[in-house]
C-alpha cells in the first residue's frame, strides 16, 4: 500500500507529466543502483504461476498483465519495470527522429472518471538514443517490445519509411515490435489504418523486419498492429482483413479514444486521447469483434481502462491472449499487479480452467 497511502498523494499534488518524470527518471535511476531492482522485485514482483504462465509467439511471459506503450517513452526503465510484477512492457512510441511533441500541458487527470487524457504527440529522443538506451538492458525477465511510430513531419506517403528506420535502429532491441498507427495525437496517423495506406505501410514494415532477420540468420520477429477504438464496424472489418492479408503476428485493441461519454470532470473538454475506465466496454467490444472476425487464429493484446481482475478476465474471455495496463497503474501503483493476477486465478477456478489459455475466447464457444 505504499504508493496508494504515499506516493500517490504526493504525485498527485504535481503536474501530470512532471510526475510522469519523476516517476520514470526515479526507475531509470533505480535500475543502475546495485541490489534496487532485487529489492523493487521482492516488493512488487509476482509469484510464479504456472496456470498463468503463456506462450505466444515463440515468446513465455510469465504471467498475462503487461505494461501498454506511452509510460517509458525512451525505453530507460525496462530493467525496472521487469522488476515490479509486468508480464512483459512496451516501450515507445518512438520515432526516427526526436521531436518534441506537442504543446504542454498535454496530459491531465480526471481523478473521478478514473481516466487519462493525453495529446503528448509522440514526445521521445528518437529511434538511435533509445537503441543506446535499450543496449544496457541487464535484465531479460519478460519480454520487451518497442511502440515505432512516425514523426510529426512526415507526410502519410512517407511514414513507411519512418517505420522502417525505426525497425533498423532498433531491430536488436525488442523482442517484438508493435506498429502504432491509432494515435489520434498525430495530424493524419490514423488515415493510415485504412486501405491501401495500410496495405502499403504493413508490406514495408514486414519487408524491413525480414531484411533485418536475413542478415542475421534469424527467424523474423513478430510484429503487432495497434487498432484504435474509435472505428465503425464496417471500418474495423475492413481494417483487420487488411491486417489478416498482411504477415503481422496479431493485434493490440485498442489505443485511446476519442469518446467523451460519461465523464463528469472539468477536464473531459481538453483534447486528446482519453484513457482508462471509461474505454473498458468499448476496447473488450473490439477485442470481440476482431477475435470473431479472425476466427481466433491471430492473436490479440487487450489494451484499455483495466482496473480488476475481471476487467482482464472479460478481455481475456473475449479473445485476448495477452492484456496491457496504463492508466489502473498510476491511479493503484504497482499492487496492481499482484492483485490482477491473484485475481486471474481466481476467475479460473470458478470457470473450472486449469489454465489461462483455455480461457481465451471462452464467450465465443
Amino acid at each position: 500500500m505504499l504508493y496508494t497511502s504515499l506516493l500517490k498523494p504526493i504525485f498527485f499534488k504535481l503536474d501530470p507529466e512532471k510526475a510522469h518524470h519523476l516517476v520514470i527518471d526515479g526507475l531509470a535511476s533505480a535500475g543502475r543502483i546495485p541490489g534496487m531492482t532485487g529489492l523493487l522485485h521482492a516488493m512488487y514482483g509476482v509469484p510464479e504461476s504456472p496456470e498463468l504462465r503463456t506462450e505466444l509467439l515463440g515468446m513465455s511471459f510469465p504471467h498475462p498483465v503487461g505494461l501498454a506503450a506511452g509510460l517509458d517513452k525512451n525505453g530507460k526503465a525496462p530493467d525496472a519495470f521487469s522488476s515490479i510484477g509486468l508480464g512483459f512492457a512496451e516501450v515507445g512510441t518512438v520515432t526516427p527522429k526526436g521531436q518534441a511533441g506537442n504543446e504542454q500541458p498535454r496530459l491531465f487527470r480526471l481523478p473521478p472518471d478514473e481516466a487519462l487524457i493525453n495529446r503528448m504527440g509522440f514526445n521521445n529522443d528518437g529511434a538511435e538514443a533509445m537503441a543506446a538506451t535499450l543496449a544496457k538492458r541487464k535484465i531479460h525477465r519478460i519480454p520487451i517490445a518497442v511502440n515505432i511510430g512516425k514523426n510529426k513531419v512526415t507526410p502519410n506517403e512517407l511514414a513507411h519509411e519512418d517505420y522502417q528506420a525505426c525497425i533498423r535502429a532498433l531491430y536488436d532491441h525488442g523482442d517484438f515490435f508493435v506498429v502504432n498507427i491509432s494515435s489520434p495525437n498525430t495530424q493524419g496517423l490514423r488515415d493510415l489504418q485504412h486501405g491501401e495506406e495500410l496495405r502499403k505501410l504493413l508490406g514495408a514494415v514486414m519487408e524491413e523486419i525480414k531484411k533485418q532477420a536475413a542478415s542475421r540468420s534469424a527467424k523474423p520477429k513478430n510484429v503487432m498492429v495497434k487498432i484504435a477504438p474509435d472505428m465503425s464496424d464496417e471500418e474495423l472489418q475492413h481494417t483487420v482483413a487488411t491486417i489478416m492479408d498482411s504477415e503481422v503476428s496479431g493485434i493490440i485493441a485498442t489505443n485511446t479514444t476519442l469518446s467523451r461519454d460519461g465523464l463528469t470532470h472539468v477536464h473531459a473538454a481538453e483534447t486528446g486521447g482519453l484513457s482508462g475506465k471509461p474505454l473498458t466496454r468499448r476496447s473488450t467490444e473490439v477485442i470481440r469483434a476482431v477475435y470473431r472476425q479472425t476466427g481466433g487464429q491471430m492473436p490479440i493484446i487487450g489494451s484499455g481502462g483495466i482496473f480488476t481482475a475481471q476487467d482482464a478476465y472479460d478481455k481475456i474471455r473475449a479473445g485476448a491472449s495477452l492484456v496491457e495496463i496504463y492508466t489502473a497503474l498510476i491511479y493503484k501503483g504497482p499492487e496492481l499487479l499482484r492483485e490482477l493476477t491473484t485475481g486471474l486465478k481466481e476467475c479460473l477456478r470458478k470457470d473450472g480452467y486449469r489454465h489461462i489459455s483455455e480461457a481465451v475466447g471462452a464467450d465465443h464457444r
